[in-house]
C-alpha cells in the first residue's frame, strides 16, 4: 500500500502485476449474487476499534470463503459504485489474508513480500496489493478518500472498520472515515501556536492525489477536520507540514501460529 518506490528501485522490479481490463472467472457469479454479507459478518465479529483479532478470524470459516467468493466475480459487472466498493473490501480482505499467511509488512523487505510478492485471484486474474492499489483504486476511481478506507494491516493505518463498504452509502462512509482519520490525534495533530501540522505519511505519500482534488494537502484536510476555526486557518497561507513515523506494527492480534516469511 505504502511508499515502495525505493525497494521496487533497488529490487529493479519487472514481474508486477500488470492488471487485466476484463476478467474470465472459472466458476462464475453473477453479479446480482454477489453479497458482501460474510465479509461483514467476519468484521463485525472480529475488529473492535481498529483492532483486528486475527487468530479469530483465522478460524472463522466465513472469511475463506468471502476470498473465494472474490474470484467467481467479474468486477466490470457491477455499477461503478458497487465496483469501486468491491474493491476496496477486497483491498482490506487480503490485507488481512496475507497477515494470515505469514506475510509482514514490519520491514522494507517485508513490505515488498506482504505488497508485491504476494498474489491473489479475482474473477480469474492474479493481482497483488500494490497493483490493486495503483492500477485499480487510484487510477479508475481518481478519489482521494479511498486512502482512509483501505487498510494495510499496520497501527498507522487508517482503521479498520467493523463494517463493509456498499455502492449505496459509499459517499457517506467514505465522508466519515475520512474525518475519523483526520481528526485522530494519533495520526494527525495541529499546532495552532506554532502553525504546524504533522501529518500522517500518507499525506506525503499521496500528495498528488490530495492536491488535484483541493489545492493543497492542507486545503484538503480542512474540509474534514471537526473545528471550524482550524480548517479556516489551514485553508489559508501559513502553516508548515511535519510528516510522522508511519507505525508499521500489526494492527491487532497476531495469528496463533505465523511463519514469519514477509518479514525476513
Amino acid at each position: 500500500m505504502r511508499n515502495l518506490w525505493p525497494l521496487v528501485l533497488l529490487l529493479s522490479v519487472t514481474a508486477c502485476t500488470v492488471f487485466p481490463g476484463s476478467f474470465s472467472p472459472t466458476n462464475p457469479l453473477p453479479a446480482h449474487h454477489f453479497s458482501q454479507d460474510q465479509w461483514e459478518a467476519v468484521l463485525n465479529a472480529h475488529v473492535r476499534d481498529g483492532a483486528v483479532d486475527y487468530p479469530e478470524i483465522e478460524g472463522d470459516g466465513r472469511f475463506l470463503s468471502y476470498v473465494a467468493l472474490l474470484d467467481r466475480v467479474d468486477p466490470n459487472q457491477l455499477s461503478t459504485h458497487d465496483r469501486f466498493a468491491f474493491w476496496i473490501n477486497a483491498y482490506n480482505a487480503f490485507a488481512v489474508k496475507g497477515i494470515l499467511d505469514g506475510y509482514s509488512p514490519t520491514s522494507l523487505w517485508g513490505r515488498y513480500r506482504y505488497f508485491i510478492g504476494r498474489e491473489y485471484q479475482v474473477g480469474g486474474r492474479t493481482v497483488n496489493l500494490y497493483d490493486l492499489e495503483r492500477l485499480i483504486l487510484i487510477a479508475q476511481f481518481h478519489e482521494p478518500l479511498m486512502h482512509f478506507a483501505i487498510v494495510c494491516a499496520s497501527a498507522s493505518c487508517p482503521k479498520l472498520q467493523p463494517w463493509t463498504y456498499r455502492g449505496h452509502k459509499l459517499d457517506r462512509q467514505l465522508a466519515e472515515v475520512a474525518r475519523a482519520f483526520i481528526n485522530d490525534p494519533t495520526r494527525n495533530r495541529f499546532d495552532r501556536e506554532k502553525k504546524v501540522a504533522y501529518l500522517s505519511m500518507i499525506f506525503k505519500w499521496f500528495e498528488s492525489d490530495f492536491s488535484a482534488a483541493a489545492g493543497s494537502v492542507l486545503a484538503y484536510i480542512a474540509c474534514y477536520v471537526d473545528d471550524p476555526e482550524l480548517a479556516k486557518e489551514l485553508a489559508q497561507p501559513g502553516y508548515g507540514i511535519e510528516y510522522l513515523d508511519y507505525d508499521w506494527s500489526l494492527n491487532g492480534i497476531p495469528p496463533k501460529e505465523i511463519t514469519r516469511v514477509g518479514a525476513l
